[in-house]
């Protein structure tokens, strides 16, 4: 067989994870000490805390499920006086449940579903919140990371979930909410953090964190990780990565303070390439949405209907210099400076249905491929702090961004047929074609063969598309307190965003470019009401703008570079507007059992206006509109001194209001990805003071995949447990059960063809070693 491995060779973590074992055998010992660092824990009067080691801005348990303050100073309040819906899943939720990725993490949260990749679409996280994609609306410590890509976590610290429409915050796009990750800096002390995980599925992964205090303001942190597994219940699937996480930090403790922080990751995944919808008789084009289709393998859920060509390669590089200096006990700058890579490059075989097979028992096996670079440099400078006007306080922050992103996006020919066939293999997929009559892209539903001698041929396609975006971006945000009981929380931001794209054929000769300016004020304004010191009730409003090419190509843009071509067919301008979004909440916060549990409940209203929405076959118009309405609750922190809870449930009615002419059919469907019902409830019990166990069931109700309503994947319920045993103050052992049930269900669904279907039953034992 004819097989070409990808171009951009991805090292090897062999080395990497034979280091990390030596070095926690060296240590034999450890304990998990995070140092206090040198800052307040309560800031009062007129001061705030400002150490940029700090990362919820107070002290507390670092055990605890309860979080007091999100990690950006663009909050400019506590989380039980802002007033929307915000979720951070801290450090001991990370290591209780087990999560090995962020989508791992996120499971915890209601509300967030995933969606699916293919080759348009790239591979990578996907999330949905609110039932709008998120795909290109995740942060690394506040600022945006851009590039399609599988997150891990083994560099993060907590992960941040703001709901609701977010631009204000982040800038374009986050029209459901966004998603920020708060990775591990160096701190003052020293500690180290060693461990090794051995599971079901040939799971090895091994990790170690350990920080070191060079002189009295000075330190440094390192972050290792290697893992391997394959996927319960699923045949031929596997992941492979590793990734090194240093940090440096000077003048810890004093007036100014500087972090220097570098991010690497490496994998080399089989990816997974789904389980095909059935399809009535008459083929896709007769599928209702009274009946819609659902994902079935033939009788054998662990059905892989790749082949042996098929591979994943992703690396990420980011290296960021960050200064801050406290003008005063109450005034601190900052300026963050950012350069980050982010690479995908793979050959996923989709199980088509294009070809008239499924409904008869065979599988077209379909080649979506990606080769894509994309390179962002930020630089973000924020004044924050407080003062005061007519005895009024306010907690202020303002700030300036430019941004710089370019994206390169290619692909590979895979020649599918190499060998003279009949035209019916072209055509169609029947049981007389499986095997070699089709050169082996017709396979079986019930019985496919990844390792079938598949004898096409692949070479390089370097016929894509650049594209680049530049963004400069002013905004300002103020917490007023007008007394004891009432604040105000405001927030404004100006975005300029220029974008332009070439697309090109493999000679390298233009074929086609574009380019749009968009300029948009997004804000957000709310009212909170303090009844007492601990809790809040609160209404606000927030919008969001997602302007043409939002996405670089790096997602599923729903608004790309549209307009009116020139006589060669060009692109000069686009003449489409941002579409934009506005949500209305009321809610209310508290923190109750001596401030040790949080309970949020709010009641929220999202419309997605001036959506972009195709007209005829070469024309698009801002004439769409969508809507998610919905209840949120959620619980976290602890009960009692040895009970802890982090909790939540989402109910959304979601609706497409106006699809506009050529998509008017689906009006008053159901969005994509988007259950009306999902909980999560985790908990856990230190039976002695050695001795904790925990557990949690996770809910998602039915999903669509397609605005059509006509293809879905069933609502399920995963059960998970664990038990921690502490040996020693310097090693303990943890077991994590992940499905308890060994349920089959889908947690990404696609529009057309495919789902993805989860892991099965995975045990994982977990030996750490602290001091």
């Amino acid at each position: 067989m004819a097989r070409q491995q990808a171009q951009l060779p991805v090292s090897s973590p062999r080395l990497l994870a034979s280091a990390i074992g030596v070095a926690i055998t060296a240590g034999s010992a450890g304990h998990m000490v995070f140092a206090a660092e040198k800052t307040d824990s309560k800031a009062s009067g007129n001061a705030i805390a400002l150490d940029a080691t700090a990362i919820n801005g107070e002290a507390q348990d670092p055990t605890s499920y309860q979080v007091e303050k999100a990690s950006s100073p663009k909050y400019t309040a506590p989380l039980v006086d802002t007033p929307r819906s915000v979720t951070v899943i801290p450090q001991q939720v990370l290591k209780d449940t087990g999560a090995l990725n962020m989508q791992d993490a996120l499971r915890t949260v209601p509300g967030i579903t995933f969606g699916a990749g293919e080759g348009g679409n790239p591979q990578g996280d996907r999330p949905f919140i609110r039932g709008f994609d998120a795909q290109g609306d995740t942060y690394l410590d506040g600022v945006r990371d851009t590039g399609s890509q599988s997150r891990e976590i083994f560099a993060v610290e907590n992960i941040e979930v703001s709901k609701g429409p977010n631009s204000a915050i982040g800038g374009r796009g986050a029209a459901g909410g966004s998603i920020n990750l708060v990775s591990k800096k160096a701190h003052l002390g020293n500690s180290f953090d060693g461990g090794f995980t051995w599971g079901s599925d040939q799971t090895q992964r091994y990790t170690l964190d350990g920080n070191y205090q060079f002189s009295d303001t000075a330190a440094g942190r390192l972050n290792l990780m290697s893992h391997e597994s394959n996927v319960a219940g699923r045949d031929k699937v596997d992941y492979d990565r590793w990734g090194i996480a240093p940090s440096l930090a000077f003048g810890l403790g004093t007036d100014t303070r500087v972090n220097l922080d570098y991010y690497h990751l490496e994998s080399n995944d089989t990816p997974d390439s789904g389980i095909p919808y059935t399809i009535p008789t008459g083929g896709s084009a007769a599928r209702t949405k009274s009946n819609p289709d659902k994902p079935y393998a033939g009788g054998d859920h662990s059905n892989f209907y790749g082949l042996d060509r098929d591979f994943r390669k992703g690396r990420t590089d980011t290296a960021t210099f960050a200064i801050e200096h406290d003008l005063s006990d109450s005034l601190t700058i900052k300026n963050t400076l950012r350069h980050g890579t982010s690479m995908q490059d793979y050959i996923l075989t989709q199980p088509d249905d294009s070809k008239g097979n499924v409904n008869n028992g065979s599988v077209w096996r379909r080649a979506n491929t990606r080769v894509s670079n994309t390179e962002t440099t930020t630089n973000q400078t924020d004044l924050f702090g407080n003062f005061y006007v007519a005895g009024f306080k306010n907690s202020f922050s303002t700030g300036v961004e430019y941004t710089r992103e370019e994206s390169q996006k290619s692909s590979y020919n895979v020649n599918t047929d190499t060998t003279p066939r009949t035209s019916a293999v072209t055509t169609n997929c029947n049981p007389g074609l499986i095997g070699a009559a089709s050169g082996y892209n017709c396979t079986s539903l019930s019985n496919p063969n990844p390792n079938d001698p598949w004898n096409g041929a692949i070479s390089r396609n370097y016929a894509g598309t650049d594209t680049q975006a530049d963004t400069y971006a002013l905004y300002v945000f103020d917490t007023l307190e007008l007394n004891q009981q009432w604040l105000l929380n405001m927030g404004l931001r100006y975005d300029h965003f220029d974008t332009d794209y070439k697309s090109y054929n493999n000679a390298g000769n233009t074929t086609s470019k574009g380019a749009d300016t968009s300029e948009f004020v997004t804000g957000q304004f709310g009212v909170v009401y303090k009844p007492a010191e601990n809790g809040s009730i609160y209404a606000s409003y927030a919008t969001s703008a997602t302007p043409p090419g939002s996405t670089l190509g790096e997602g599923m843009d729903g608004n790309p570079l549209g307009g009116t071509p020139d006589r060669n067919g060009n692109l000069l301008s686009s003449d489409m507007e941002p579409e934009t979004t506005k949500n209305y909440e009321i809610g209310t916060k508290w923190d109750l059992l001596n401030d040790r549990l949080s309970l949020t409940a709010d009641i929220f209203r999202t419309e997605k206006e001036n959506a972009r929405v195709q007209v005829d076959t070469t024309s698009y118009e801002n004439a769409g509109k969508t809507r998610v309405q919905g209840v949120e609750l959620s619980a976290s922190g602890k009960i009692t001194d040895k009970w802890q809870v982090f909790a939540g449930y989402a109910y959304m009615d979601s609706e497409q209001v106006d699809g506009g002419p050529l998509g008017r059919a689906n009006d008053g469907n159901e969005l994509p990805n988007t259950p009306k019902n999902s909980a999560s409830l985790w908990t856990t019990y230190q039976v002695t003071p050695k001795l904790t166990i925990g557990g949690g069931a996770f809910y998602v109700d039915d999903v669509f995949g397609s605005v059509a309503n006509t293809t879905m994947v069933d609502s399920y319920v995963r059960y998970d447990a664990m038990a921690a045993y502490k040996l020693s103050k310097n090693v303990d052992l943890q077991l994590n059960v992940q499905n308890l049930t060994n349920e089959t269900y889908y947690d990404k669904a696609f529009s057309t063809h495919f789902a993805n279907q989860a892991a099965g039953r995975t045990a994982l034992l977990s030996t750490n070693f602290h001091f």
